[in-house]
């Protein structure tokens, strides 16, 4: 969505922190990434129509980018290219296949779909309808997806093939496919080349994003989101140097909100966005090569994939073009961020945040040289407050519940209710401290805090303790009851080398942190359960006792 020009009622952050973002700054953040350049006065004015007319979600974002670069690269996937002025045509004729399946504005229109052009086009045609898009995990189980299903009934589902017996329990209406496996067909092109591609005329409404939380903990909640304004950008670009035009492999999944973040922050600096369905590291790095992108969008995990493919294996890619890989989702494991870095030189940012409050902190690879440990600084635009269990803003180097304030913070879970606010601060469920140095470190879950022995202990601490192990890829730890320290945590790691004991990584902790942190076992596992966007879920790791 290129913005020259922006109305100064885009700046304006949440009325209750009492503050704005900055219309210099935001030029000044927009002119280094050269999003604000030369643009010809005829084609500025139909764009800045287009704008005022479809606003500046995915619908006025894609109206305006055929007006400036027609047949400049959209996005690249296992089946092709398309330009901007293609993207536009066929997002309208699947919007007029939508609107003849009984979508209309207000209605919901859920995507259930790897990362691949049909997902990017059918949240472009529900948002020109004026309907709501909801995201669908491609990690959850069937009764999981009956269940948000029957709750936020959308008048249609957009799938891929592959999911069709995942979704024969639901109760749904209309469906179209997405992607079909033979020969990978584009489903929904073959929909849409029956319906007309000129404009439509502008909905009443603009469209909402209905993103879904993990479910890691339990049941997976519907966090809704106006369309995102120009400040997610300039938290974003504030922190990560990326540039007009450079191409991004977005590899995280794009129904989650980091994933969708990078297509909405691609459409803003007219950036090519590469997807490939599913991730490989292998694959992953061959797309960067053979595409020469910039930028690289992915979940800390697949950091961990890639490192741990073989030195002969890497040396074959040269990926000499990454100016900037940026994580999200989860934390950096143990020394991950180093470990990348001295491999691929000087390119990883980590982007702390949450479904319900998008972007808290962002560490630059400086932060991570420093403090590993760190999740960075605030952008531009974002506030940060650690406060006690009775809001009282606690001071450097004390722990409490981190409360976030931004221009992104969610509307509030479909299903009702939200997260607490504070001042105009939104709890994120983490602990965390302010450092002596200025930097965020995040403790742990809220809701994973153990006593042990009268102590708190985050499962989080002992994990990256134990990552730091050599003979230690992954790891995750857990608190269960203990007669006699009240509670204790048991750990679980998968091994880079089978001949370290169970012991050898109990006198590892003890050795580097306190007593009461020791892990009363550590349970060996081929590979610790995962969701589809890499973070671990702990309730289906295997009892112990």
């Amino acid at each position: 969505m290129p913005l020259p020009s922006l109305p100064s009622g885009l700046f304006t952050l949440d009325g209750l922190l009492g503050r704005t973002v900055s219309a210099g700054v935001t030029a000044k953040v927009l002119a280094e990434s050269r999003v604000i350049r030369p643009t010809n006065p005829l084609t500025l004015a139909a764009m800045s129509k287009a704008l005022l007319r479809w606003g500046t979600g995915p619908a006025g974002g894609f109206a305006t980018l055929p007006l400036r670069a027609p047949d400049a690269v959209a996005l690249i996937d296992e089946i092709g290219q398309l330009t901007y002025a293609e993207l536009h045509t066929r997002s309208n004729a699947l919007a007029r296949a939508l609107a003849a399946r009984g979508v209309d504005a207000g209605d919901r229109v859920a995507l259930l779909c790897r990362n691949h052009r049909g997902f990017v086009e059918a949240t472009i045609a529900a948002a020109k309808l004026g309907a709501d898009v909801l995201f669908l995990n491609t990690g959850f189980a069937g009764p999981q997806l009956a269940g948000v299903i029957e709750r936020e009934n959308p008048t249609v589902v957009v799938h891929d093939e592959e999911f069709a017996d995942l979704l024969a329990g639901a109760e749904m209406g209309e469906t179209l496919v997405a992607w079909r496996e033979e020969d990978d067909h584009d489903g929904l092109g073959a929909v849409a080349s029956s319906y007309l591609t000129d404009d439509l005329a502008p909905p009443g409404r603009a469209a909402r994003f209905v993103i879904l939380t993990s479910g890691t903990t339990g049941e997976p909640k519907g966090a809704a989101r106006d369309e995102v304004g120009i400040g997610a950008a300039v938290a974003l670009l504030d922190r990560i140097p990326l540039r007009y035009g450079w191409r991004l492999h977005v590899a995280a999944p794009l129904f989650h909100t980091w994933g969708l973040a990078n297509m909405a922050l691609g459409m803003l600096l007219c950036s090519p966005i590469v997807l490939r369905r599913h991730f490989d590291p292998v694959d992953c790095l061959r797309a960067v090569e053979d595409e020469q992108c910039a930028g690289l969008i992915v979940v800390p995990v697949m950091l961990q994939r890639i490192l741990g493919l073989p030195d002969d294996v890497l040396d074959l890619h040269d990926v000499n073009c990454l100016r900037a890989v940026v994580a999200s989702g989860s934390a950096l494991p143990g020394e991950l961020a180093t470990e990348w870095m001295d491999r691929f030189g000087e390119n990883l940012y980590n982007v702390y945040g949450s479904t319900e409050v998008a972007y808290g902190s962002i560490a630059t690879p400086d932060d991570l040289r420093m403090a590993p440990a760190s999740a960075g600084r605030s952008p531009h635009g974002t506030v940060v407050r650690i406060v006690d269990e009775d809001g009282e803003r606690l001071p450097p180097g004390v722990p409490g519940r981190i409360f976030v304030g931004n221009s992104q913070v969610f509307d509030g879970y479909t299903g009702g209710g939200s997260k607490q606010v504070l001042n105009g601060l939104m709890e994120t469920g983490d602990i965390g401290r302010i450092g002596l140095d200025g930097r965020l470190y995040v403790e742990g879950r809220d809701d994973e805090m153990i006593v042990s022995g009268g102590e708190n202990v985050f499962p989080s601490e002992v994990e990256r303790c134990l990552a730091r192990h050599p003979g230690v890829d992954e790891v995750a730890a857990v608190g269960v009851p203990d007669d006699a320290y009240g509670q204790r945590l048991i750990a679980y790691a998968v091994l880079t080398d089978p001949e370290v004991t169970e012991e050898e990584l109990r006198d590892w902790v003890r050795a580097n942190l306190a007593r009461y942190k020791v892990p009363r076992r550590v349970v060996f596992l081929d590979e610790l359960p995962r969701n589809a966007t890499g973070k671990v879920r702990k309730v289906d790791l295997p009892p112990s006792s």
